[in-house]
């Protein structure tokens, strides 16, 4: 595997796990009242995300333009833990919304 793919791949997983950690620390502000902090965990998952996507989006271009890209496990397990982390931001969101509800009833 060339040292550029790896290099992504690396990338996608640790900033799909940065944006899933700040996510659900976004919920444990949220579930103790501090929404204001949780709402700045939330930006900071999604500022993660941009960077995993960057990540994502390099490798994606090489394979447009004929590059051949290595297919490894690695790279599953790197795509699967930025889909897994885009959908728990997304249930983060929600859940920090339906708190932020219940504290104002």
């Amino acid at each position: 595997m060339e040292n550029s793919n790896l290099e992504s791949i690396m990338s996608l997983i640790m900033y799909g796990g940065e944006a899933k950690s700040n996510a659900f620390e976004a919920i444990q502000k949220a579930k103790k009242g501090l929404f204001e902090e949780a709402r700045e965990k939330l930006k900071a998952a999604d500022e993660a995300l941009i960077l995993a996507h960057k990540s994502q989006t390099e490798m994606l271009t090489q394979e447009a333009q004929g590059e051949k890209i290595e297919f490894s496990l690695l790279m599953v397990h790197a795509q699967d833990h930025l889909m897994t982390s885009l959908t728990f931001i997304d249930l983060a969101k929600e859940v920090v919304d339906i708190h932020e509800r219940l504290s104002k009833i």
